[in-house]
């Protein structure tokens, strides 16, 4: 097949068309229109570039509308182009946001996003749903907020912010009672709540989950709590690197206690290798930190904590 054949094929066929194929289905809380998240069982793929590219989140694969058929079906390049070739034509379930949002005004940078929103305060929705659902210590509250990584989403949502190196923020996890999602056009980089020079970097899964260790260990001096937000893109293991490398540093993987946290561990493990820091791996005995935090009658409204409690979280196992 010549070159042109092979783009206006590629073009036809996108790689949503190839999932839905498959079996997999769109996560549309976990979607947003310019990163899908597909799932079939404990699968994912992440489709981008408005479905010309895909990326694998527990793994490195990633590629076009012809390798995600190699991925999947696990076929060499000529067998995949017959497999795209049958699919030319196939009808897409049509996202609900696509219909919802045709004739919306152009998005704003995230930048401007960011700073249009408010900060929670004591008794607004997004305070309400991280105090009395999430049963997140107001202390903690206060400190993310003078941090600057909260504000106010829609239908009392919580944002909360990722940021570069120079603290500029590039997108943000969107949590609330009916939606998780990430910023549209954002980038997933680290939310950092803590001492940007601590040397105890403890890595979770999800924002919500950063402050709910962060309330557990009574907010340690020594810490810096983090969240990729369920994500691994190359800046966030470029961030992670940078604290890593720093004499003393010491990588705590904090991640989930299933087998998507473990994978997630797994790669912290060799990032604390290559980076030559201290690791170590901490497991919360519920599937996430919120659970756990939540579980604990010792931790209240105001983040007074019994003392003695979760010797698994205040005592990492090392190695």
């Amino acid at each position: 097949m010549e070159k042109a054949d092979l783009e206006e094929l590629r073009g036809k066929v996108p790689c949503n068309s190839v999932l839905e194929d498959a079996g997999f289905e769109l996560d549309l809380k976990e979607s947003s229109r310019k990163a899908m998240k597909y799932r079939r069982a404990s699968e994912i793929i992440i489709v981008i570039h408005d479905g010309k590219g895909w990326f694998d989140p527990l793994s490195d694969a990633k590629g076009d509308v012809f390798t995600l058929v190699e991925h999947l079906d696990g076929v060499p390049f000529a067998a995949a182009l017959y497999v795209v070739a049958e699919l030319v034509g196939f009808v897409l379930t049509e996202p609900v946001w696509t219909r919802e949002t045709r004739d919306r005004a152009p998005d704003l940078t995230i930048m401007e996003g960011w700073r249009l929103r408010r900060k929670p305060w004591p008794g607004s929705a997004t305070w309400r749903y991280l105090r009395d659902t999430r049963r997140v210590p107001e202390q903690v509250i206060g400190k993310a907020i003078a941090a600057n990584l909260l504000r106010e989403g829609p239908k009392g949502s919580m944002w909360a912010g990722h940021t570069d190196h120079a603290g500029q923020v590039t997108g943000w996890e969107e949590r609330g009672p009916d939606w998780r999602g990430f910023a549209s056009g954002g980038a997933k980089v680290l939310l950092r709540l803590g001492r940007f020079d601590a040397l105890r970097l403890c890595v979770t899964e999800a924002a919500i989950d950063a402050m709910s260790l962060a309330a557990i260990e009574d907010v340690r001096a020594d810490t810096l709590y983090l969240s990729t937000g369920g994500g691994w893109a190359p800046a966030t293991a470029e961030a992670l690197r940078a604290h890593a490398h720093r004499p003393g540093a010491h990588l705590v993987a904090a991640t989930d206690n299933n087998a998507q946290g473990e994978i997630y561990a797994g790669r912290l493990r060799d990032l604390a290798a290559e980076a030559g820091c201290g690791f170590a791996r901490m497991r919360p005995l519920a599937e996430d930190w919120n659970a756990e935090l939540r579980k604990e009658p010792g931790i209240g409204r105001e983040g007074e904590a019994e003392a003695g409690r979760l010797p698994h979280a205040r005592r990492p196992p090392q190695g």
